[in-house]
């Protein structure tokens, strides 16, 4: 089957998430999440998107900006599409070893307080980890004489950064070992595959998004690399108090600036890929998902393009899909 005409297909506003055992999709104006319960099928809710702080926040919605914005409207959707997925794994069978989730079912939803509350304590979690951490171990290193004294800040604010990509990339190959986190990673691939495979124009089945690629500009593992690279930059041009707290504060103070550089580029690398010099930019993010994707099956490409079908049905673009998904059953990986 040949190519299937969409117009702009690099600008399409579709994207996604992994999570437990499926892949969540957006579009424009809905939402929907596959999931593979533990008998095989696959479970399927579909919700409009509410207009977050993005919608509220209009007059906030400009270049440097809207990148933090975004990211917490992003959060606070995955949170939800996270609560779903595991209900699904929890509650997906009954006494009778049936499974009791239908599509469609709205059971799996948290409620507004508790995804604020998980989102706060996520971004603290983060900042602790990834800002107040670092900058600790680099104090305790100059107190053990292994470091320069206070007196070169530039140098003193760039091992912070260095650490923080260790800290990193040590904490993305740490949960990589776990099995379920290792089954989250091919589900994520799944999820490139069937984007790569729309923004291609070419027929949403398995057998056409298998052999697309699993690595995407847009994704948000080369949104934290470059995050973590501007930091690394920002960071090191800035003061360098000896107070601890005043040190993390004035780190975390910046942090929204570098989320809307980073959320520009990240734009910008989706638009102009195809361009030499903007894959060569991007080379690093790109290539670090291969640590946080993995090569998925047909089953998990099969979640995806039900999560990514939905959206397209509801907004009115079922011309896309160029056939049926697959034309022979898919069982369930173990």
């Amino acid at each position: 089957m040949g190519k299937v005409e969409r117009g702009d297909n690099d600008r399409l506003p579709y994207g996604g998430q992994a999570v437990l055992e499926g892949v969540m999709m957006r579009g424009k104006r809905h939402f929907a999440v596959a999931c593979r319960r533990p008998d095989g099928s696959i479970a399927l809710q579909q919700e409009a998107i509410s207009s977050g702080i993005m919608g509220r926040l209009q007059w906030l919605n400009k270049p440097l900006l809207r990148g933090s914005l975004a990211l917490i409207d992003a959060m606070a959707l995955g949170g939800k599409a996270l609560s779903y997925s595991s209900h699904v794994q929890l509650e997906g069978i009954s006494s009778d070893g049936k499974s009791s989730t239908k599509p469609g079912s709205k059971s799996g939803n948290i409620g507004d307080i508790a995804i604020a509350g998980t989102l706060v304590l996520s971004l603290l979690f983060a900042l602790f980890v990834f800002n107040l951490l670092p900058t600790f171990i680099t104090q305790e290193l100059q107190h053990f004489h292994l470091l320069g004294s206070n007196d070169k800040p530039f140098f003193l604010n760039l091992m912070d950064g260095f650490i923080r990509i260790v800290m990193f990339f040590g904490y993305i190959l740490s949960i990589s070992r776990m099995e379920n986190i290792r089954r989250v990673f091919m589900y994520h691939g799944a999820e490139h595959k069937a984007i790569n495979t729309l923004e291609a124009g070419r027929p949403l089945t398995v057998e056409s998004a298998m052999t697309s690629s699993r690595i995407h500009p847009r994704c948000g593992t080369s949104f934290v690399i470059v995050v973590l690279i501007i930091d690394l930059l920002v960071v090191a041009l800035l003061p360098r108090p000896a107070s601890l707290l005043l040190r993390f504060t004035l780190q975390a103070a910046v942090l929204p600036f570098v989320a809307g550089v980073a959320y520009e580029l990240i734009r910008i690398a989706g638009y102009y890929r195809h361009i030499p010099a903007v894959r060569l930019i991007f080379a690093p993010g790109m290539a670090t998902q291969y640590l946080t994707t993995r090569e998925p099956d047909a089953s998990q490409v099969e979640v995806a393009l039900t999560a990514l079908r939905s959206v397209l049905e509801v907004e009115g673009h079922e011309d896309w899909f160029g056939g049926p998904i697959t034309t022979e059953p898919i069982a369930a990986v173990s």
